[in-house]
Formats: C-alpha cells, sequence, structure tokens
C-alpha cells in the first residue's frame, strides 16, 4: 500500500476513521442527529436553499466526543451521522452536508465487532484513493454530480501532493 506522510500506516478503515477525525477537528464535519429521511427532505431540491441541521452548530470537543461513541457502540443504528459542513445552499445537492459515517451496528464479516460505524462511499472514494496512492479513478457518467465532493474532501483535508483525480466517462 502506497503511504502518504500525513496518512498514519493504518488499516483503510483506521486510515479513513482517522481523516473523519481530522475534519472534525477542522470544524469542516459534525455529528446529526436527523434520521435518514429528515437529512433527505432538509437537503432542499435544486434551485432552492436545503434547510440546516439543527445540530450543525455543534462545536468541536462535542463532536469529537459524539464520534468517539458512535464508533463506541453507544448508539443504536441510524441514531447519529457525521456529516460534512459545506453549504446548505451549493447549486449542487451532494455538497449540502452529506452524510459521511452512519451507524450499523451488525457485525461486518472483515472487521467482526470492531467497527460499528462504516463511511459512506463518497467519503471513502477519494481518500480510499489518495490512501492507496491512486492517481486517476475512472467512473461512469452518475458519478459527475460526486465529483465535487470528491474534490472538496481531498481539498478539506489540505493532504499533500499529488491528488488522485476522477474522470467520468460512458461505461
Amino acid at each position: 500500500m502506497h503511504s502518504h506522510s500525513s496518512v498514519p500506516r493504518l488499516g483503510l478503515f483506521d486510515a479513513l476513521h482517522a481523516l473523519a477525525v481530522r475534519l472534525i477537528e477542522a470544524g469542516q464535519a459534525y455529528v446529526c442527529d436527523h434520521t435518514a429521511e429528515e437529512v433527505d427532505r432538509m437537503r432542499g431540491a435544486p434551485g432552492e436553499r436545503g434547510e440546516d441541521s439543527h445540530w450543525r452548530g455543534r462545536g468541536v470537543s462535542e463532536n469529537l466526543d459524539l464520534f468517539a461513541r458512535m464508533r463506541a457502540g453507544e448508539f443504536p443504528d441510524g441514531a447519529r451521522t457525521l456529516r460534512a459542513r459545506i453549504d446548505m445552499a451549493a447549486p449542487n445537492v451532494w455538497l449540502r452536508d452529506p452524510v459521511l459515517y452512519r451507524i450499523r451496528a451488525r457485525d461486518a464479516p472483515q472487521h467482526g465487532d470492531r467497527w460499528c460505524i462504516y463511511p459512506l462511499y463518497d467519503f471513502a472514494h477519494g481518500l480510499s484513493d489518495y490512501i492507496e496512492g491512486v492517481t486517476h479513478s475512472l467512473c461512469t457518467l452518475e458519478f459527475v454530480p460526486h465529483r465535487e465532493l470528491y474534490d472538496w474532501l481531498l481539498e478539506a483535508l489540505d493532504l499533500p501532493r499529488p491528488l488522485p483525480h476522477q474522470y467520468e466517462s460512458r461505461a
């Protein structure tokens, strides 16, 4: 596995978790208590501003504590998520405080009971590419609106260059 100096040599889940913690420490992610249905509704529609989460203003220390407690299994499935703090008025709805981690308490075959929080694809994709030393990610056209989030996460973490780039093409 290719390793960058600012990303610790850990398993992929550990490295992704460490990057999520860095986002919280930088004030760019927060723990949200809304249900998945509420988050979807509050995201709004293109052309109209989304509604801020009631928990968007939580401080760094409270978010770090809640995220650690999420990882420790203190909360049931779906009770809380980790969301990026981006822009609820962004024209691209994928940038409207997207969910990065969710609680899934059931065991995963690869991780046993060590992990009960899981990164969502949009969080893991670009960061996994970076951690693994991937320079170019080729996706189908349905990922075009997701590229802005891919790039935002890489930039928000101020990772050493070179950064991977997502390209889209017809399948």
